[in-house]
Protein backbone atom coordinates (compact mmCIF):
# COMPACT_ATOMS: atom_id res chain seq x y z
CA UNK A 1 0.00 0.00 0.00
CA UNK A 2 1.32 3.74 -0.94
CA UNK A 3 3.01 4.65 2.22
CA UNK A 4 0.44 8.01 3.06
CA UNK A 5 3.23 10.00 4.73
CA UNK A 6 6.18 9.72 2.70
CA UNK A 7 3.67 11.03 0.10
CA UNK A 8 2.40 13.57 1.86
CA UNK A 9 5.28 16.17 1.55
CA UNK A 10 5.11 17.12 5.35
CA UNK A 11 6.38 20.95 5.62
CA UNK A 12 9.89 21.15 6.14
CA UNK A 13 11.99 24.20 7.49
CA UNK A 14 12.52 25.41 3.43
CA UNK A 15 8.38 25.93 3.60
CA UNK A 16 7.24 22.82 1.24
CA UNK A 17 3.55 22.56 1.25
CA UNK A 18 2.10 19.69 2.93
CA UNK A 19 -0.93 17.63 1.19
CA UNK A 20 -3.87 16.32 3.32
CA UNK A 21 -3.36 12.71 4.92
CA UNK A 22 -6.18 10.31 3.91
CA UNK A 23 -7.44 8.15 6.44
CA UNK A 24 -8.86 4.48 5.33
CA UNK A 25 -12.24 4.30 7.09
CA UNK A 26 -11.35 0.99 9.07
CA UNK A 27 -9.16 2.88 10.81
CA UNK A 28 -10.33 6.41 11.59
CA UNK A 29 -13.19 4.23 13.53
CA UNK A 30 -10.90 2.36 15.72
CA UNK A 31 -9.78 5.93 17.63
CA UNK A 32 -12.38 8.06 19.71
CA UNK A 33 -12.22 11.96 18.24
CA UNK A 34 -11.77 13.28 21.91
CA UNK A 35 -8.72 10.90 21.85
CA UNK A 36 -7.69 11.55 18.68
CA UNK A 37 -7.67 15.74 19.06
CA UNK A 38 -6.28 15.00 23.06
CA UNK A 39 -3.16 13.40 21.70
CA UNK A 40 -2.96 14.93 17.77
CA UNK A 41 -3.08 11.58 16.43
CA UNK A 42 -4.92 10.41 13.66
CA UNK A 43 -5.28 6.66 12.66
CA UNK A 44 -4.34 6.27 9.10
CA UNK A 45 -4.58 2.88 7.80
CA UNK A 46 -4.57 -1.21 9.74
CA UNK A 47 -2.29 -4.09 9.02
CA UNK A 48 -3.51 -6.99 10.80
CA UNK A 49 -2.83 -6.04 14.58
CA UNK A 50 -0.65 -2.47 13.62
CA UNK A 51 -2.08 0.47 13.14
CA UNK A 52 0.10 3.40 11.52
CA UNK A 53 -0.94 6.60 13.41
CA UNK A 54 0.24 9.88 12.00
CA UNK A 55 1.00 12.27 15.19
CA UNK A 56 2.13 15.44 16.40
CA UNK A 57 4.34 13.83 19.16
CA UNK A 58 5.39 10.40 17.88
CA UNK A 59 7.76 9.74 20.98
CA UNK A 60 5.05 10.48 23.27
CA UNK A 61 4.33 7.54 25.75
CA UNK A 62 1.60 8.14 27.57
CA UNK A 63 -0.26 9.01 24.03
CA UNK A 64 1.24 5.50 22.52
CA UNK A 65 0.24 3.81 25.74
CA UNK A 66 -3.78 5.52 25.84
CA UNK A 67 -4.03 4.79 22.42
CA UNK A 68 -3.02 0.92 22.42
CA UNK A 69 -4.52 0.71 25.19
CA UNK A 70 -8.20 1.43 23.41
CA UNK A 71 -7.30 -0.12 20.27
CA UNK A 72 -6.06 -3.74 21.89
CA UNK A 73 -3.40 -3.00 18.73
CA UNK A 74 0.18 -2.18 18.58
CA UNK A 75 0.50 1.29 17.70
CA UNK A 76 3.00 2.37 14.62
CA UNK A 77 3.77 6.31 14.67
CA UNK A 78 4.95 8.19 12.14
CA UNK A 79 5.58 12.28 12.42
CA UNK A 80 3.56 14.72 10.85
CA UNK A 81 2.89 18.44 11.30
CA UNK A 82 0.45 19.90 13.46
CA UNK A 83 -1.51 21.40 10.89
CA UNK A 84 -1.88 18.60 8.86
CA UNK A 85 -2.84 16.52 11.56
CA UNK A 86 -6.07 19.24 12.67
CA UNK A 87 -6.88 19.07 9.09
CA UNK A 88 -7.06 15.33 9.16
CA UNK A 89 -9.20 14.47 12.15
CA UNK A 90 -11.56 17.73 11.47
CA UNK A 91 -12.41 15.83 7.71
CA UNK A 92 -12.62 12.83 9.17
CA UNK A 93 -14.31 12.89 12.37
CA UNK A 94 -16.43 16.47 11.62
CA UNK A 95 -18.75 17.64 9.75
CA UNK A 96 -16.56 20.69 8.94
CA UNK A 97 -15.67 20.14 5.22
CA UNK A 98 -19.66 20.78 4.90
CA UNK A 99 -19.80 23.99 7.22
CA UNK A 100 -16.96 24.96 4.79
CA UNK A 101 -19.25 23.78 1.89
CA UNK A 102 -21.93 26.33 3.53
CA UNK A 103 -19.35 29.40 4.01
CA UNK A 104 -18.43 29.68 0.33
CA UNK A 105 -21.55 30.30 -1.07
CA UNK A 106 -21.57 33.27 1.20
CA UNK A 107 -20.83 37.03 0.34
CA UNK A 108 -20.58 39.98 2.60
CA UNK A 109 -23.59 41.11 0.96
CA UNK A 110 -25.53 37.83 3.06
CA UNK A 111 -25.46 40.07 6.40
CA UNK A 112 -26.77 43.59 4.83
CA UNK A 113 -29.93 41.26 3.68
CA UNK A 114 -30.45 39.95 6.87
CA UNK A 115 -30.73 43.22 8.54
CA UNK A 116 -33.55 44.05 6.09
CA UNK A 117 -35.41 40.37 6.43
CA UNK A 118 -34.55 40.09 10.23
CA UNK A 119 -37.80 38.31 11.01
CA UNK A 120 -37.18 35.82 8.24
CA UNK A 121 -36.08 32.55 9.22
CA UNK A 122 -33.47 31.99 6.89
CA UNK A 123 -33.75 28.17 7.28
CA UNK A 124 -32.07 27.32 3.93
CA UNK A 125 -29.98 30.19 4.03
CA UNK A 126 -25.45 29.03 4.09
CA UNK A 127 -25.25 31.19 7.26
CA UNK A 128 -28.49 29.60 8.75
CA UNK A 129 -27.50 26.10 7.60
CA UNK A 130 -23.79 26.79 8.51
CA UNK A 131 -24.39 27.86 12.08
CA UNK A 132 -26.50 24.84 12.36
CA UNK A 133 -23.84 22.47 11.57
CA UNK A 134 -21.15 24.52 13.94
CA UNK A 135 -23.69 24.07 17.16
CA UNK A 136 -24.14 20.13 16.07
CA UNK A 137 -20.59 19.53 15.71
CA UNK A 138 -20.02 21.55 19.46
CA UNK A 139 -22.58 19.18 20.92
CA UNK A 140 -20.97 16.24 19.43
CA UNK A 141 -17.99 17.26 21.11
CA UNK A 142 -19.37 17.56 24.49
CA UNK A 143 -18.72 21.54 24.74
CA UNK A 144 -19.70 24.12 26.92
CA UNK A 145 -19.47 26.99 24.75
CA UNK A 146 -18.91 27.94 21.13
CA UNK A 147 -16.45 31.22 20.44
CA UNK A 148 -16.70 33.22 17.06
CA UNK A 149 -13.65 35.59 17.28
CA UNK A 150 -13.03 37.87 14.51
CA UNK A 151 -9.51 38.02 13.17
CA UNK A 152 -7.35 40.41 10.94
CA UNK A 153 -7.90 37.84 8.08
CA UNK A 154 -10.24 35.24 9.43
CA UNK A 155 -13.41 34.26 11.64
CA UNK A 156 -11.51 32.17 14.77
CA UNK A 157 -14.28 29.48 16.23
CA UNK A 158 -13.21 27.71 19.14
CA UNK A 159 -15.01 24.97 21.01
CA UNK A 160 -14.35 25.30 25.00
CA UNK A 161 -14.51 21.42 26.13
CA UNK A 162 -13.21 20.08 29.62
CA UNK A 163 -12.89 23.92 30.25
CA UNK A 164 -10.13 24.31 27.79
CA UNK A 165 -10.83 25.92 24.79
CA UNK A 166 -9.56 24.44 21.67
CA UNK A 167 -9.50 25.24 18.12
CA UNK A 168 -12.56 23.97 16.02
CA UNK A 169 -12.43 25.87 12.68
CA UNK A 170 -10.48 28.88 11.12
CA UNK A 171 -13.53 30.53 8.58
CA UNK A 172 -13.08 33.55 5.74
CA UNK A 173 -13.25 37.19 7.26
CA UNK A 174 -16.30 37.14 5.18
CA UNK A 175 -18.38 34.63 6.74
CA UNK A 176 -18.30 36.80 10.36
CA UNK A 177 -21.27 38.94 9.35
CA UNK A 178 -23.53 36.34 8.22
CA UNK A 179 -22.93 34.10 11.07
CA UNK A 180 -23.53 37.37 13.77
CA UNK A 181 -26.56 38.54 12.10
CA UNK A 182 -28.02 34.73 12.06
CA UNK A 183 -27.24 34.54 15.60
CA UNK A 184 -28.52 37.71 16.90
CA UNK A 185 -31.88 36.82 15.16
CA UNK A 186 -32.20 33.70 16.38
CA UNK A 187 -31.76 35.65 20.37
CA UNK A 188 -33.88 38.03 19.20
CA UNK A 189 -30.85 40.89 19.57
CA UNK A 190 -30.43 44.38 17.91
CA UNK A 191 -28.87 43.21 14.36
CA UNK A 192 -28.18 46.31 13.27
CA UNK A 193 -26.60 47.44 16.43
CA UNK A 194 -23.19 46.53 16.02
CA UNK A 195 -21.32 48.76 18.54
CA UNK A 196 -22.71 47.76 21.84
CA UNK A 197 -22.64 44.15 24.06
CA UNK A 198 -25.46 42.37 23.64
CA UNK A 199 -26.87 39.22 24.84
CA UNK A 200 -30.15 36.84 24.49
CA UNK A 201 -31.10 33.56 24.10
CA UNK A 202 -32.35 30.99 21.77
CA UNK A 203 -33.23 26.87 21.34
CA UNK A 204 -32.18 24.78 18.87
CA UNK A 205 -32.77 20.42 18.50
CA UNK A 206 -30.12 18.22 17.93
CA UNK A 207 -29.93 14.84 17.51
CA UNK A 208 -33.08 14.90 19.29
CA UNK A 209 -31.88 17.13 22.23
CA UNK A 210 -33.11 20.31 23.13
CA UNK A 211 -30.36 22.70 23.84
CA UNK A 212 -30.47 25.69 25.38
CA UNK A 213 -28.16 28.57 23.98
CA UNK A 214 -27.22 31.53 25.80
CA UNK A 215 -25.46 34.40 23.80
CA UNK A 216 -23.18 37.38 24.49
CA UNK A 217 -22.04 39.62 21.73
CA UNK A 218 -18.98 42.46 21.47
CA UNK A 219 -17.46 44.91 19.27
CA UNK A 220 -13.79 44.28 18.78
CA UNK A 221 -11.26 46.03 16.58
CA UNK A 222 -12.16 43.23 13.80
CA UNK A 223 -15.82 43.63 14.33
CA UNK A 224 -18.13 41.60 16.81
CA UNK A 225 -17.11 38.97 18.59
CA UNK A 226 -19.98 36.35 19.90
CA UNK A 227 -20.02 33.70 22.55
CA UNK A 228 -22.61 31.11 22.67
CA UNK A 229 -23.25 29.01 26.15
CA UNK A 230 -24.67 25.70 25.35
CA UNK A 231 -27.31 23.94 27.66
CA UNK A 232 -27.84 20.46 27.26
CA UNK A 233 -30.74 19.52 29.83
CA UNK A 234 -30.32 15.94 28.62
CA UNK A 235 -26.55 16.08 30.41
CA UNK A 236 -27.54 17.66 33.23
CA UNK A 237 -26.17 14.74 36.37
CA UNK A 238 -28.65 14.72 38.89
CA UNK A 239 -26.92 11.58 40.99
CA UNK A 240 -24.78 12.51 44.26
CA UNK A 241 -22.34 9.46 43.12
CA UNK A 242 -21.44 11.03 40.23
CA UNK A 243 -20.03 13.71 41.68
CA UNK A 244 -16.59 12.03 41.71
CA UNK A 245 -16.17 12.73 45.82
CA UNK A 246 -14.18 9.51 47.64
CA UNK A 247 -16.85 8.03 49.87
CA UNK A 248 -15.53 9.87 53.07
CA UNK A 249 -15.91 12.97 51.66
CA UNK A 250 -19.13 12.23 49.80
CA UNK A 251 -20.59 11.20 53.15
CA UNK A 252 -19.78 14.39 54.85
CA UNK A 253 -20.96 16.58 52.19
CA UNK A 254 -24.53 14.60 52.27
CA UNK A 255 -24.37 15.56 56.08
CA UNK A 256 -23.69 19.08 55.41
CA UNK A 257 -27.15 19.39 52.92
CA UNK A 258 -28.66 18.38 56.14
CA UNK A 259 -27.60 21.91 58.03
CA UNK A 260 -30.81 24.38 58.75
CA UNK A 261 -28.20 27.41 58.27
CA UNK A 262 -25.12 28.16 56.66
CA UNK A 263 -23.03 28.93 53.59
CA UNK A 264 -21.84 25.68 51.08
CA UNK A 265 -19.27 27.16 48.20
CA UNK A 266 -18.60 25.53 44.76
CA UNK A 267 -15.42 27.06 42.95
CA UNK A 268 -14.22 26.48 39.68
CA UNK A 269 -12.97 27.39 36.35
CA UNK A 270 -15.51 28.14 33.35
CA UNK A 271 -17.12 24.44 32.27
CA UNK A 272 -16.06 22.86 35.33
CA UNK A 273 -19.62 21.61 36.52
CA UNK A 274 -19.95 23.91 39.15
CA UNK A 275 -24.22 24.00 38.35
CA UNK A 276 -23.94 19.94 38.48
CA UNK A 277 -22.64 19.73 41.93
CA UNK A 278 -25.30 22.13 42.92
CA UNK A 279 -28.10 20.55 41.04
CA UNK A 280 -27.43 17.17 42.91
CA UNK A 281 -27.17 18.95 45.97
CA UNK A 282 -30.44 20.42 45.29
CA UNK A 283 -31.76 17.04 44.50
CA UNK A 284 -30.59 14.72 47.40
CA UNK A 285 -33.00 17.29 49.29
CA UNK A 286 -35.77 16.81 50.77
CA UNK A 287 -38.67 19.24 48.15
CA UNK A 288 -41.57 18.41 49.91
CA UNK A 289 -40.86 19.05 53.58
CA UNK A 290 -38.39 22.20 52.82
CA UNK A 291 -39.14 25.73 50.81
CA UNK A 292 -36.32 25.49 48.17
CA UNK A 293 -35.90 28.62 46.09
CA UNK A 294 -33.39 29.38 43.81
CA UNK A 295 -31.93 32.10 41.25
CA UNK A 296 -29.98 31.30 38.52
CA UNK A 297 -29.16 32.91 35.00
CA UNK A 298 -30.10 30.74 33.10
CA UNK A 299 -32.18 27.74 34.57
CA UNK A 300 -30.73 24.98 33.30
CA UNK A 301 -32.69 22.56 34.92
CA UNK A 302 -36.71 22.46 36.03
CA UNK A 303 -37.23 20.94 39.57
CA UNK A 304 -40.88 19.64 40.70
CA UNK A 305 -41.63 21.49 43.86
CA UNK A 306 -38.57 23.70 44.00
CA UNK A 307 -39.03 27.51 43.44
CA UNK A 308 -37.15 28.59 40.42
CA UNK A 309 -36.26 32.44 39.43
CA UNK A 310 -34.65 33.62 36.36
CA UNK A 311 -31.87 36.40 36.38
CA UNK A 312 -33.34 38.90 34.06
CA UNK A 313 -31.92 42.28 33.94
CA UNK A 314 -34.22 43.78 31.73
CA UNK A 315 -36.94 43.24 33.94
CA UNK A 316 -34.71 44.21 37.05
CA UNK A 317 -34.25 40.65 38.46
CA UNK A 318 -30.87 40.42 39.23
CA UNK A 319 -28.92 38.06 41.61
CA UNK A 320 -29.09 40.71 44.54
CA UNK A 321 -32.73 42.08 43.68
CA UNK A 322 -33.85 38.01 43.37
CA UNK A 323 -31.82 36.98 46.74
CA UNK A 324 -33.20 39.86 48.82
CA UNK A 325 -36.87 38.93 47.54
CA UNK A 326 -36.09 35.36 48.62
CA UNK A 327 -35.42 36.67 52.04
CA UNK A 328 -39.40 37.55 52.11
CA UNK A 329 -40.41 34.10 50.99
CA UNK A 330 -39.80 31.84 54.40
CA UNK A 331 -37.06 29.80 52.69
CA UNK A 332 -34.91 27.38 54.25
CA UNK A 333 -32.44 26.73 51.44
CA UNK A 334 -31.89 28.93 49.08
CA UNK A 335 -29.18 29.00 45.77
CA UNK A 336 -27.60 31.85 44.24
CA UNK A 337 -26.34 30.61 40.78
CA UNK A 338 -23.19 33.07 41.07
CA UNK A 339 -21.69 35.21 43.55
CA UNK A 340 -19.92 37.95 41.58
CA UNK A 341 -20.34 41.22 43.30
CA UNK A 342 -20.54 42.89 47.03
CA UNK A 343 -24.02 43.46 47.58
CA UNK A 344 -25.02 39.81 46.25
CA UNK A 345 -22.30 38.24 48.87
CA UNK A 346 -23.29 40.06 51.39
CA UNK A 347 -26.82 39.17 51.00
CA UNK A 348 -25.85 35.71 50.76
CA UNK A 349 -23.75 35.96 54.16
CA UNK A 350 -26.60 37.48 55.84
CA UNK A 351 -28.93 35.12 54.86
CA UNK A 352 -26.87 31.95 55.95
CA UNK A 353 -26.40 33.52 59.75
CA UNK A 354 -29.57 33.95 59.82
CA UNK A 355 -31.20 30.57 59.74
CA UNK A 356 -30.72 29.46 55.76
CA UNK A 357 -29.39 27.18 54.23
CA UNK A 358 -27.04 28.95 50.82
CA UNK A 359 -25.57 26.86 47.81
CA UNK A 360 -23.59 29.14 45.57
CA UNK A 361 -20.65 29.55 42.95
CA UNK A 362 -17.75 31.67 42.53
CA UNK A 363 -14.99 31.41 39.64
CA UNK A 364 -12.15 30.65 41.75
CA UNK A 365 -9.31 27.72 41.08
CA UNK A 366 -8.83 26.70 44.79
CA UNK A 367 -11.28 26.81 48.03
CA UNK A 368 -8.86 29.06 49.42
CA UNK A 369 -8.90 31.22 46.88
CA UNK A 370 -12.99 31.53 46.97
CA UNK A 371 -12.55 32.43 51.14
CA UNK A 372 -9.97 34.92 49.50
CA UNK A 373 -12.56 36.31 46.53
CA UNK A 374 -15.08 36.98 49.37
CA UNK A 375 -13.02 38.97 51.39
CA UNK A 376 -11.20 40.87 49.46
CA UNK A 377 -14.19 42.66 47.64
CA UNK A 378 -14.87 43.85 50.52
CA UNK A 379 -13.42 47.34 51.72
CA UNK A 380 -10.97 47.03 54.21
CA UNK A 381 -12.96 48.70 56.92
CA UNK A 382 -15.07 45.75 56.54
CA UNK A 383 -12.56 42.74 56.10
CA UNK A 384 -12.72 42.16 59.49
CA UNK A 385 -16.68 42.15 60.19
CA UNK A 386 -16.81 39.52 56.78
CA UNK A 387 -14.26 37.43 58.22
CA UNK A 388 -16.11 37.33 61.14
CA UNK A 389 -19.18 36.34 59.32
CA UNK A 390 -17.36 33.56 57.40
CA UNK A 391 -16.15 31.89 60.25
CA UNK A 392 -19.34 31.59 61.29
CA UNK A 393 -21.62 31.05 58.70
CA UNK A 394 -19.21 28.67 56.29
CA UNK A 395 -19.79 25.16 55.84
CA UNK A 396 -17.86 24.35 53.03
CA UNK A 397 -16.16 24.74 50.20
CA UNK A 398 -16.17 22.51 47.04
CA UNK A 399 -13.40 23.26 44.25
CA UNK A 400 -13.61 21.33 41.23
CA UNK A 401 -12.00 20.98 38.20
CA UNK A 402 -12.61 18.28 35.01
CA UNK A 403 -10.38 16.01 33.11
CA UNK A 404 -10.52 13.83 30.35
CA UNK A 405 -10.73 10.10 31.45
CA UNK A 406 -8.16 7.75 30.33
CA UNK A 407 -10.12 6.33 27.30
CA UNK A 408 -10.88 9.90 26.20
CA UNK A 409 -15.46 9.06 26.43
CA UNK A 410 -15.85 10.96 29.10
CA UNK A 411 -14.91 13.68 31.66
CA UNK A 412 -13.91 13.38 34.99
CA UNK A 413 -14.44 15.27 38.26
CA UNK A 414 -11.12 16.44 40.54
CA UNK A 415 -12.44 17.87 43.60
CA UNK A 416 -10.91 19.57 46.43
CA UNK A 417 -13.07 19.65 49.65
CA UNK A 418 -12.91 21.97 52.56
CA UNK A 419 -15.00 21.45 55.13
CA UNK A 420 -15.34 24.28 57.87
CA UNK A 421 -13.39 22.65 60.69
CA UNK A 422 -12.66 24.33 64.22
CA UNK A 423 -9.14 24.74 62.77
CA UNK A 424 -10.46 26.48 59.69
CA UNK A 425 -12.71 28.83 61.17
CA UNK A 426 -10.09 29.99 63.21
CA UNK A 427 -7.44 30.42 60.46
CA UNK A 428 -10.36 32.64 58.52
CA UNK A 429 -11.29 34.97 61.44
CA UNK A 430 -7.50 35.41 62.76
CA UNK A 431 -6.78 36.25 59.09
CA UNK A 432 -4.21 33.31 58.50
CA UNK A 433 -5.61 32.05 55.69
CA UNK A 434 -2.59 31.26 53.56
CA UNK A 435 -2.41 28.33 56.42
CA UNK A 436 -5.46 26.36 54.89
CA UNK A 437 -3.75 24.59 52.16
CA UNK A 438 -1.86 22.02 55.10
CA UNK A 439 -5.04 22.01 57.16
CA UNK A 440 -6.83 20.79 53.81
CA UNK A 441 -3.64 18.58 52.84
CA UNK A 442 -3.91 16.67 56.45
CA UNK A 443 -7.78 16.34 57.08
CA UNK A 444 -8.46 13.46 55.39
CA UNK A 445 -10.12 12.41 58.41
CA UNK A 446 -12.65 15.18 58.83
CA UNK A 447 -13.36 14.63 54.89
CA UNK A 448 -11.21 16.80 53.64
CA UNK A 449 -8.95 16.59 50.47
CA UNK A 450 -6.84 18.45 48.43
CA UNK A 451 -6.94 18.73 44.37
CA UNK A 452 -3.64 16.98 44.04
CA UNK A 453 -4.70 13.81 46.72
CA UNK A 454 -7.96 13.57 44.58
CA UNK A 455 -5.71 13.43 41.24
CA UNK A 456 -3.41 10.97 42.85
CA UNK A 457 -6.59 8.60 43.77
CA UNK A 458 -7.64 8.41 40.27
CA UNK A 459 -4.22 8.26 39.17
CA UNK A 460 -3.63 5.12 41.05
CA UNK A 461 -7.52 3.90 39.73
CA UNK A 462 -6.13 4.01 36.63
CA UNK A 463 -8.75 6.44 35.61
CA UNK A 464 -6.58 9.72 34.07
CA UNK A 465 -3.45 10.29 32.60
CA UNK A 466 -0.48 11.15 34.48
CA UNK A 467 0.58 14.26 31.97
CA UNK A 468 -3.40 15.40 32.37
CA UNK A 469 -2.94 15.67 36.18
CA UNK A 470 0.50 17.58 36.05
CA UNK A 471 -1.35 20.18 34.22
CA UNK A 472 -3.72 20.99 36.46
CA UNK A 473 -1.92 20.35 39.83
CA UNK A 474 -0.99 22.07 42.58
CA UNK A 475 2.03 20.48 42.86
CA UNK A 476 3.01 19.76 39.18
CA UNK A 477 6.01 17.73 40.56
CA UNK A 478 4.20 15.08 41.86
CA UNK A 479 2.98 14.21 38.74
CA UNK A 480 6.76 14.19 36.30
CA UNK A 481 8.05 11.02 38.13
CA UNK A 482 6.67 7.31 38.73
CA UNK A 483 6.27 7.92 42.53
CA UNK A 484 2.99 8.69 43.58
Amino acid sequence: MEDKLSNANIQTAAGAKARRLIPEAAAIGLIPEVMARRYQAVPLEVKGDVIRVAMVKPSDVNALEALAAHCRRRIQPVAATAAQVQEAIDFSFQGYEEIEQQISQMTPADSDAMEIQSTDTGTEAPASHALRLIIEEAVKARASDIHLQPQEDRLQIRYRIDGVLRPALSLPRHSDAPLISRIKILANMNIADHHRPQDGRFSVETKGRRIDIRVGTAPTVYGEMAVLRLLDKSRVVLDMGELGFRHAAMEQYKAMLSASYGIILVSGPTGAGKTTTLYASLNAMNHVAKNIITVEDPVEYRFHDINQVQVNARAGITFASGLRSMLRLDPDVILVGEMRDLETISLALTAAETGHLVLSTLHTSSAVKAVDRIIDIFPASQKGQIRSMMSESLIAVIAQKLLPSKDGKSRIPVCEVMIATTAIRNLIREDRIFQIPSVIQSGGADGMQSLDQDLQRLLAQGMIERSMAAQIADNPKLFTSNII
